[in-house]
């Protein structure tokens, strides 16, 4: 019976998935008024800065004003900088981004902490919101529904804790894929601007190969070389130096699991977090990247529609790194909408509606389950969501065996196509 019912996707009763997005909701805001009714101006009741991790991003850009844009990348000199501005009892925040990020860094800096704080995590926000609100226009979806399940999501409470930039990833994303066929330049920028995460480098530019996009790939290209360009005129060739030589802090941190392994959702952190060596854990990782992209490959020159090729190249960014955190999974939820977009029009495959029920609730229960039971519940929901919709190119693969078909719709949303051409 309980199987029959994950087979259908049932248990997703209409009234369940208008009441349960509401109580998150009102939970999320209860505690987030509760962390700011009780905090101490800057300081949060754990005595971290509200918004923990953008301190040291705030910091950063305070440490660039001040003429010092390689400093972020010496993590003696950044956490006495951190220390110095929010108390020497405060936690230690590495900067592992490339220079990239110290110009909005910069930018943000030049503004008190609340405010800049406020202003980073709500505009992105909004950006975040409204790339859901483009992939599902068409879907049939009221607007308030979209709007409560995307503000739901438990990755958007995570992310607004840490003061991250999971919902600026997650924009990127989703307008980049919306805007891919209509606005393949724009597309290949907002693409180009994921280079502030250069962890998530594999799939995407493979997909945009295969999928024969050269425009968004001229696009990229030259924003990309456009982006490097400013940093070293803004930020000079030291502070590239700085960052390549962090790189191996940032690996010894990544093996020594010091970010904890609990908050990291990627297979070497499963590994590890299970009680695996980090030999053990590398291969694994390895193997996992091999066979997602090997995945991501299959789909792409499948006859899958638009909307499940998209979705199966953020599958293969998130499976295909060994650093990915809890906030990081917001990516999910551009990928959700592609694929609830997909189900809605063209129907669910077995299991597909619960592969979406259990990638959404993750964010909320990984870490917790990670800390107690030592279970990497996260990764099992990315590669559950992944494997969902990579069982669409096999599913028109056949369908083509048996009907001697023709291709699928390209998309059922004008603006989101991404068929190869």
């Amino acid at each position: 019976m309980m199987l029959a019912a994950i087979r259908s996707g049932d248990w997703m009763t209409p009234e369940r998935l208008r009441v349960y997005p509401l109580i998150l909701l009102a939970f999320y805001s209860l505690a987030a008024f509760g962390a700011v009714a009780t905090s101490q101006g800057r300081m949060g009741p754990n005595n971290l800065p509200l918004g923990s991790d953008f301190s040291q991003v705030w910091v950063a850009g305070k440490e660039v004003l001040a003429g010092h844009p390689e400093a972020p990348f010496d993590i003696l000199r950044h956490v006495e900088a951190q220390r110095a501005e929010f108390g020497s009892g405060t936690g230690v925040f590495g900067w592992h981004y490339p220079p990239y990020f110290l110009a909005p860094a910069a930018l943000l800096a030049r503004l008190p902490y609340l405010p800049a704080l406020a202003l980073w995590q709500f505009g992105t926000l909004a950006l975040y919101v409204l790339s859901v609100f483009a992939i599902l226009r068409r879907s049939g979806l009221g607007r308030r529904d979209v709007l409560v399940a995307a503000l739901a999501f438990p990755a958007v409470i995570v992310n607004l804790g840490h003061g991250q930039n999971g919902f600026f990833t997650a924009a990127l994303l989703g307008g980049g894929f919306v805007l891919l066929d209509r606005r393949p330049l724009i597309a290949g920028a907002l693409f180009a601007l994921l280079a502030y995460k250069p962890q998530f480098a594999l799939a995407l530019p493979l997909a945009l190969l295969m999928g024969r996009h050269w425009r968004a790939l001229a696009g990229a290209a030259a924003t990309f070389l456009a982006m490097t360009a400013a940093s070293v005129m803004a930020f000079g060739v030291e502070s590239w130096r700085a960052f390549f030589q962090s790189l191996s802090f940032t690996r010894r941190i990544v093996e020594e699991g010091a970010t904890g392994l609990e908050k990291i959702q990627s297979v070497f952190a499963a590994v590890r977090l299970m009680g695996g060596e980090s030999s053990t854990a590398w291969f694994c990782q390895g193997l996992s990247t091999i066979v997602a992209l090997a995945a991501l490959i299959w789909v792409l020159r499948s006859a899958a529609d638009a909307r499940v090729k998209a979705a199966a190249t953020i599958g293969a960014m998130l499976l295909s790194t060994p650093y990915l955190l809890d906030y990081d999974m917001m990516a999910l939820a551009p990928a959700m909408a592609l694929l609830l977009s997909h189900g809605l029009q063209k129907g669910f495959l077995p299991y597909e509606k619960s592969a979406l029920g259990f990638a959404y609730v993750a964010p909320l229960i990984a870490r917790p389950v990670a800390m107690a039971l030592h279970l990497p519940i996260g990764v099992l929901a990315l590669v559950c969501f992944y494997a969902a919709v990579v069982r669409h190119a096999r599913k028109n693969k056949q369908d083509q065996k048996i009907g001697g078909g023709g291709r699928v719709a390209g998309s059922g949303v004008s603006d989101i196509r991404f068929a190869d051409r």
